[in-house]
């Protein structure tokens, strides 16, 4: 709760800051070293953008249809084919990351063993959620397995879904974020922030539609007992 004597509101009072009085010289000398229309800066942010997009459109599409499983004959066959995809696609994106980096100038400021460390410990965060991530939910479970049916009892709530939700996403972004550290790079940095800001809608998008599939599975069992 809020008054008009009150300092700014921390949950609703962004009206209430003064974007003029904002420091913005560090990310204007971020910005200065960083080429947005270089090529394959460009490309970076283009494969970035496409993979979330590219799945939740198969993904929603099989749902409706159920067109994948028929033409491979079995649902876990199509949401392997899926599963592949995304894999694939996944490599793309990492590949074109690095490469936007390499084509760009390095941070003397970020080029010292502190940065570099920090870009290995959250690479290592990262891995680890990944990995824990996908052990917990299986291959079905991590590649959209929900939407062709292939639904497990309950949600999983084990770790690390027990610390953070979508823990896959904020590990990935993780990854991206430690390796432009370790590389020095204002680019790499700007991509990782991109590649979170992707998530973030894709969460949006993502999390009614598969609260809603398990509601309804959960509805059906009720009606069955």
């Amino acid at each position: 709760m809020s008054s008009s004597a009150a300092g700014p509101d921390c949950c609703g009072g962004l009206g209430n800051i003064d974007f003029r009085k904002a420091d913005l010289c560090v990310m204007t000398r971020l910005l200065g070293y960083v080429d947005l229309w270089e090529p394959r800066f460009v490309a970076a942010v283009l494969a970035t953008a496409f993979n979330p997009l590219f799945w939740n459109v198969v993904a929603r599409w099989e749902h409706r249809t159920r067109k994948l499983s028929r033409a491979f004959r079995s649902p876990h066959l199509a949401c392997y084919f899926l599963g592949g995809a995304i894999l694939l696609l996944n490599v793309l994106r990492s590949h074109c990351f690095t490469q936007a980096m390499l084509s760009q100038p390095q941070m003397e400021s970020l080029d010292n063993p502190t940065a570099y460390r920090l870009g290995l410990a959250f690479l290592g965060v990262g891995v680890v959620l990944v990995l824990s991530s996908f052990f917990a939910l299986g291959f079905t479970g991590t590649f959209l397995g929900d939407y062709f049916g292939i639904l497990k009892e309950a949600r999983v709530t084990s770790f690390p879904f027990n610390v953070l939700d979508n823990p896959m996403y904020w590990g990935s972004t993780a990854n991206y974020l430690g390796w432009a550290l370790m590389h020095a790079s204002p680019s790499g940095l700007l991509l990782a922030a991109v590649v979170g800001l992707i998530y973030m809608v894709a969460i949006l998008y993502e999390e009614p539609f598969t609260t809603e599939i398990y509601q309804r599975k959960a509805s059906e069992s009720h009606r069955r007992s």
